[in-house]
């Protein structure tokens, strides 16, 4: 339980921050007390607004003089409760949104914390390059946020997470130093590589403030199919067959049931049956060159040896970047559209992609004996071995009735990813949601080595104190 924070802490955070640099009316903020999903609420006796990396130093300096808790949070698009505080001090980075610099020669951007994704990807554009993070929150997900969270996204397969795409960051350590290390160095071998640490730790470490990240050119090529196919197993060697037949040029390789796309037609605006029949799986696939219509040329001989060898039933290819948009509304729709159904008890998780197939059909079938009635949408990014793997209540169950069992149903589920060497968090981090479950499946001594390195940094545990070990 949070410890209450004193009046005189209070009183003093407003004087360093000033009128504009906090709030504490209810309707201000209320939107930053609930997640997305709305499954957690929270509470908070003061929101912090800092406009600067010094004002930032300034509140956690006078919070670890104090022992108060904060709880860092970005543009509020969390999965898994790591950003909702519980009593803590609610430090959001919305007023630091900045895009410090960029430079199209060394391909860097630099970006405050409070920056959003799609800040971002506009100031790439505009000097002709790309930051390759998509997310389907990008108008809303912030830098800070995705550093903290290490977060994925559809461009994975091609680019790696946010720890491949971090160059540098400028961040308030938990002792209220600012440590900057903002560095646009492809190599820095010089010993532990510190912002590998602040990467992922969910604001246990401190708060970022700016990150420097990499830009890549803009491709001169680009095609976006839609495949209708029978089994996950045919979209994994699907998926071997497009690496062949690009030269590594898939960008994304995305995998959805049938039910996923059919919430989608009906719950949300503007979508429609993307193929003449039904399938009960569908493959998005993008893939991207430099060289004017190669893109287009290598998915049309992979769809065709496809067809031919029996993998996939049916294939689209979109025709103009309408049509891109409408194959990828469905694809990012995929959660939006679950909300109309209710309830769902919501995995993320990551296996070998070898073994996606096999997770799948394992765990479909432990679940339907626990709950028969169940419906079950997985969907994801094959490409890297991240399903999201959702459990909804069949129409007539109540929301109550399915959550009460919420907890057993997603030990099954784990228990299948743990024997299959995966992990029960891909890409949203573990948050207040699943910190006490990575427990059952990381061995002992990691979790020392864990808490040794966070006791050391934040010896008074004042940040996120509820996240991660």
């Amino acid at each position: 339980m949070t410890i209450p924070v004193p009046a005189d802490v209070i009183s003093r955070l407003k004087a360093v921050l000033g009128p504009h640099g906090w709030s504490q009316d209810e309707a201000r903020i209320a939107p930053k007390l609930v997640e997305w999903r709305g499954r957690w609420q929270g509470t908070t006796p003061l929101l912090v607004l800092p406009k600067s990396t010094a004002e930032v130093s300034a509140v956690v300096g006078l919070c670890v003089q104090s022992g108060t808790a904060i709880t860092p949070q970005g543009g509020n698009t969390g999965l898994v409760s790591g950003q909702i505080p519980q009593g803590e001090i609610l430090l959001s980075t919305e007023r630091m949104a900045a895009i410090r610099d960029i430079d199209a020669f060394d391909d860097v951007i630099v970006a405050e914390a409070g920056a959003t994704l799609a800040a971002v990807h506009e100031a790439a554009h505009a000097v002709r390059r790309r930051f390759p993070l998509g997310l389907a929150s990008e108008g809303s997900a912030t830098v800070g946020g995705v550093v903290s969270t290490n977060a994925g996204g559809t461009q994975v397969l091609r680019y790696g997470s946010t720890r491949n795409l971090v160059l540098g960051l400028e961040a308030v350590l938990p002792n209220g130093e600012i440590w900057n290390g903002l560095k646009r160095l492809h190599k820095d071998n010089t010993g532990y590589d510190l912002k590998q640490l602040l990467i992922g730790a969910e604001g246990t470490l401190g708060v970022v403030t700016a990150a420097s990240l990499k830009l890549f050119p803009i491709m001169a090529s680009r095609a976006v199919a839609l495949c209708g196919l029978a089994d996950p197993k045919d979209a994994i060697a699907l998926l071997a067959r497009a690496k062949e037949e690009t030269g590594g040029a898939v960008e994304a390789f995305e995998l959805m049931s049938r039910l996923g796309v059919a919430f989608a037609i009906n719950n949300l605006p503007n979508i429609r049956e993307p193929l003449e029949a039904a399938h009960p799986w569908y493959v998005l696939i993008e893939t991207s060159t430099g060289e004017p219509g190669a893109a287009e040329a290598a998915m049309e001989r992979l769809l065709t040896h496809a067809l031919e060898d029996g993998l996939i039933a049916d294939a689209a290819v979109a025709q103009t970047e309408a049509q891109m948009k409408a194959f990828w509304a469905i694809r990012e729709g995929q959660s939006g559209a679950q909300k109309p159904e209710g309830a769902a008890w919501k995995h993320d998780v990551s296996v070998p992609v070898s073994r996606v197939a096999e997770f799948i059909a394992r765990a479909t079938a432990a679940v339907l004996k626990f709950e028969p009635t169940a419906r079950i949408v997985a969907f994801g990014h094959v490409g890297d071995g991240n399903i999201h793997y959702d459990v909804l209540h069949a129409v007539g169950v109540t929301d109550d009735a399915h959550n009460a069992r919420r907890d057993a149903g997603s030990r099954i589920v784990h228990d299948i990813v743990g024997d299959l060497d995966g992990s029960i968090s891909a890409e949203h981090g573990l948050g207040a949601m699943k910190t006490a479950d990575a427990l059952l499946y990381k061995s002992p001594v990691e979790v020392a080595a864990l808490r040794a390195i966070r006791a050391a940094l934040d010896p008074g545990r004042i940040m996120n104190p509820r996240v991660l070990f």
